[in-house]
């Protein structure tokens, strides 16, 4: 099931939920004295939360951490590397995607980010899907049933981004609409976005 993270973070941010889809991710994380080096590139579809989880381990660690690694100083990720092994403390370097798919020009920082562990979030399960739409729901103030919840987890795209797409689009309708929260509603939204199939043609249906 998944459950609140419960590693100290600030309290600016939002909880860490954990699925099967992530719970590999944070028992390497968990497990960091055992890392050949004090460096772990994480990767992980965009909105999975690989930022946040990355804070919280920097959080609780006191180890570093370098975001969105591509569009950063290849130098200044090589002296942080160098540095976290000086120190004994962690660094944790967040990207879309690991060495080699991530072109690195310097040599130094090649090596030894190919020296370094490689943690993926993967796109969420059903569990964890469920437990998002859930909080997100919640976070805006909305009244979603378990079925409409349910029904939403079966028919929208498993990935971070077409769920939050999805309950951006469900927020609007509802905020312009003055509308209750329904699976008729959603239907009708998320179908005109694109974000759900259609339904075929009622002859199709009932032939």
């Amino acid at each position: 099931m998944a459950l609140p993270f419960d590693w100290p973070a600030d309290p600016r941010d939002d909880e860490f939920l954990i699925g099967p889809s992530n719970a590999r991710a944070v028992q390497q994380l968990e497990r960091w004295s055992t890392w050949p080096v004090m460096a772990v590139v994480v990767t992980g579809p965009r909105k999975s939360g690989r930022s946040l989880l990355a804070r919280i381990f920097a959080a609780k660690t006191g180890g570093g951490l370098i975001d969105d690694a591509e569009r950063q100083n290849e130098t200044a990720i090589f002296h942080a590397w160098n540095r976290a092994q000086e120190e004994r403390r962690p660094v944790v370097i967040v990207a879309d995607a690991p060495p080699p798919e991530w072109s690195i020009k310097l040599p130094d920082l090649r090596s030894r980010l190919a020296a370094s562990p490689t943690i993926r979030i993967g796109d969420p399960d059903e569990t964890l899907m469920r437990a998002l739409f859930e909080r997100q729901f919640l976070r805006r103030g909305l009244d979603a049933r378990p079925e409409l919840i349910q029904w939403l987890v079966v028919r929208v795209e498993r990935t971070h981004v077409a769920l939050l797409r999805a309950v951006d689009l469900l927020d609007q309708v509802v905020l312009e609409s003055h509308k209750r929260l329904s699976i008729p509603l959603a239907r009708a939204t998320l179908e005109e976005a694109g974000l759900i199939p259609g339904r075929p043609p009622e002859s199709m249906e009932n032939p």
